[in-house]
């Protein structure tokens, strides 16, 4: 299969670049230019009006301290992230973790400099409650007004999409249904014939090809989306020579029914750009990150459940016969075999090539068992394999040996899932994929989170599961 040259690469750089982290767009998640500067702002603003009103209410005047907090502040938030398609509690969430880290940074340091004595506790201490409050309200007024701001930018972007294939319909039903978008799709370029294009959906096609630059300068486009095959590449090149003589702005979709890109970015090796296809998002800073959130974290929960811990394993021993942990073989980081503890739950502790999974009124399941399982208890003792660098918190959950074995051939991309450690919680578990997987739809929607989680990791979204994974503990019932 023909593929692009190094040199075929640098005439598509700008794919490269737009790859390195923005897939987002592509499903329809771009933002105008008018959002992506409100949003920018919005939050910083939003901490150093709080800010300096409470110290004009309080105090009656607006002293330098409280200038060059703000400022401060200002830096320590800039950019402002997009809550705009959250949901409002994931929103809450994102506002509340933001500014945990925020002001405990700007605490830590005030309290240790000696700073912090020269502003009023009075007013340090309401804006602690304040400045989310009013973030929270800035962001959905923004979602209130956000339709009428589209409108107010005057003549949208025009753009088309170059190839109507899966991937190219995806963007634009993304750009049709996203009402913050501000781009106006035009349509279609592709060579196949009206009546075979008609058959693909409700998009319209505008030309051929060949009429490509023709139409773009006389229709004003300033948006191409390229939605060709990767294999294609006389085709794309032809394409990007016919746009030498515009000035429209040229994108690269992926072609993602090919090849699933996992945190998809250009590099150079020795000179020579590379664009990743799959990789792990935990190499340099985000790996030592990742690493030491779950150290802390582990250490933490062992050192606040160590009595509870105690007293499920008394409970255990004296409920069945048979050990407190069960030991199971497991797939970790690069499909390496580890071992993962967890309480004994069963009056069996299966670990050979065929396993059954527990299901509903499972007669192998104990009394004190069933509980185990429903609260997630039984994973407790997991917080040692984090501490061994066999786990992380959060993660792609591990499953048993003869699972990995029986669903690698079955599910394209299942392997993936093992480019990071396996989790004790998961995306897919606090997106209601926990529990029995009894038929391949179900070990499919699991593979699809897991895999999400790789594209989208940040360490905001492992505490957002975290949370949630709390708030499930007290009412799922999909774990048997």
């Amino acid at each position: 299969m023909p593929i692009l040259s190094p040199a075929d690469l640098h005439s598509v750089n700008g794919a490269a670049t737009w790859l390195n982290g923005h897939e987002s767009r592509v499903a329809g998640l771009g933002r105008s230019h008018v959002f992506r500067v409100v949003e920018a702002a919005l939050d910083p603003l939003v901490f150093v009006f709080s800010l300096w009103g409470l110290a004009l209410y309080v105090s009656g005047r607006l002293s330098s301290a409280y200038m060059i907090l703000g400022v401060i502040v200002f830096s320590l938030s800039f950019p402002g992230t997009s809550q705009l398609r959250m949901s409002v509690m994931r929103m809450i969430f994102n506002i509340c973790f933001n500014w945990i880290w925020i002001a405990g940074l700007l605490l830590v340091i005030g309290y240790s400099t000696g700073y912090v004595n020269y502003f009023s506790p009075n007013v340090i201490g309401h804006w602690l409650w304040f400045a989310p409050l009013c973030q929270g309200v800035a962001h959905l007024t923004l979602r209130r007004v956000a339709p009428q701001l589209v409108r107010l930018q005057g003549a949208l972007p025009r753009a088309v999409v170059v190839g109507m294939n899966p991937q190219g319909e995806a963007l634009a039903r993304g750009i049709k249904g996203s009402e913050y978008a501000g781009i106006e799709l035009l349509g279609f370029i592709d060579d196949r014939g009206d009546e075979r294009c008609a058959k693909q959906g409700e998009f319209k096609l505008v030309g051929k090809i060949d009429e490509l630059p023709n139409y773009v300068k006389k229709n004003h486009v300033q948006l191409i989306y390229l939605s060709l095959p990767m294999a294609s590449r006389p085709r794309i090149l032809q394409v990007l020579d016919g746009l030498k003589d515009t000035t429209a702005s040229i994108y690269f979709v992926p072609d993602m029914f090919i090849t699933d890109l996992i945190q998809g970015r250009s590099d150079t090796v020795c000179g020579v750009t590379v664009i990743a296809v799959c990789d792990t998002p935990f190499r340099g800073y985000n790996g030592v990150l990742k690493r030491v959130s779950d150290v802390l974290l582990s250490v933490l929960i062992l050192l606040l459940i160590s009595p509870l811990l105690l007293l499920i394993a008394v409970l255990v021993k004296l409920d069945s016969p048979g050990p407190v942990f069960f030991k199971q073989r497991r797939y970790g980081l690069d499909g390496e075999e580890i071992v993962v503890y967890k309480f004994r739950s069963m009056v069996v502790a299966e670990d050979g090539h065929q396993i059954v999974q527990a299901r509903k009124n499972d007669a192998r399941v104990t009394r004190l068992g069933a509980f185990l399982r429903r609260t997630s208890l039984d994973e407790l003792p997991q917080f040692l394999n984090v501490l061994q660098g066999r786990m992380s918190v959060v993660g792609p959950r591990p499953h048993a040996v003869a699972h990995n074995e029986q669903y690698r051939s079955l599910i394209k991309g299942y392997m993936v899932r093992h480019k990071v450690r396996p989790g004790i919680t998961g995306w897919a578990q606090v997106n209601g994929q926990r529990g029995e997987t009894d038929t391949l739809d179900k070990m499919q929607a699991r593979i699809d989170f897991d895999l999400d989680y790789l594209r989208n990791w940040s360490l905001q979204l492992d505490f957002y599961i975290i949370f949630k994974t709390i708030r499930l503990v007290f009412k799922d019932g999909t774990a048997y």
